[in-house]
């Protein structure tokens, strides 16, 4: 059938990921850093995501195209929702998506110690995997860390070597319920990751967490430098 459909100039693309966040069919996903119309039968050609293009990349067509399915999308949304668990923007206060500009200029004393207090490197919020979207503004040419939650308690400068200019996946296999491989594979697969770092405590329950990154590293088919770092009970950074 002839109908509107929203067309994606990948050439304008910036990679913002507004486009998607704003699609409410979720229509929209990032593959390689540009937007893409994951499915015809998704977009209901209505265009809510053009005015959330600041490079003005999207516009409506009319075209050959498949009819919108409405039952394939709230089919998807559950899915979503359940493999995933997102939780809308706005249906929490403490989940809200936030991106965070840090100024890492600094001076220091003859010992390297900054002479200013000690400042969050933290770039973005939530940090859960479990309450982190699959896409978001933030993942764009990101480092990625990836950190058992006890690691920045047991390292102390956690902070200034770790979190410092990446955007942070926080978890515990053991104490959070299900697998973490199927969203870290969806988010390194749909966002342009630069680089991925897991930090793992000396501890067997972290093996989980290892396991999972390096499952969705495979399964995203990606080939991005990455690098385990396990942190001994003392604190002791131990390969």
């Amino acid at each position: 059938m002839i109908r509107k459909i929203v067309k994606i100039d990948e050439e304008k693309c910036t990679g913002c990921a507004l486009c998607a966040s704003a699609c409410h069919e979720n229509a929209i996903v990032m593959k390689n850093g540009k937007a893409h119309l994951l499915r015809d039968d998704f977009c209901d050609g209505f265009g809510d995501c053009l005015p959330a293009c600041p490079a003005g990349a999207i516009t409506i067509e009319e075209r050959e195209s498949l009819e919108y399915n409405p039952a394939a999308v709230e089919q998807r949304k559950q899915l979503l929702e359940n493999k995933f668990e997102i939780h809308p923007l706005g249906s929490c206060p403490g989940s809200a998506v936030h991106t965070f500009v840090r100024n890492n200029s600094k001076s220091s004393d003859s010992e390297g110690l900054e002479k200013s207090a000690v400042k969050s490197q933290l770039m973005q919020w939530p940090v859960q995997i479990k309450l982190l979207p699959i896409q978001a503004p933030f993942y764009e040419n990101a480092n990625l860390l990836i950190a058992a939650d006890c690691t920045a308690y047991a390292y102390a400068a956690f902070h200034r070597d770790f979190i410092k200019n990446h955007i942070t996946l926080i978890g515990c296999p053991k104490l959070d319920d299900g697998d973490y491989t199927d969203k870290l594979t969806e988010i390194i697969r749909l966002n342009n990751i630069k680089s991925l770092t897991l930090v793992r405590m000396d501890v067997p329950c972290c093996g989980g967490l290892e396991r999972a990154a390096t499952e969705a590293l495979k399964a995203s088919g990606k080939f991005i430098p990455w690098q385990v770092i396990v942190i001994g009970r003392d604190g002791e950074i131990l390969g």
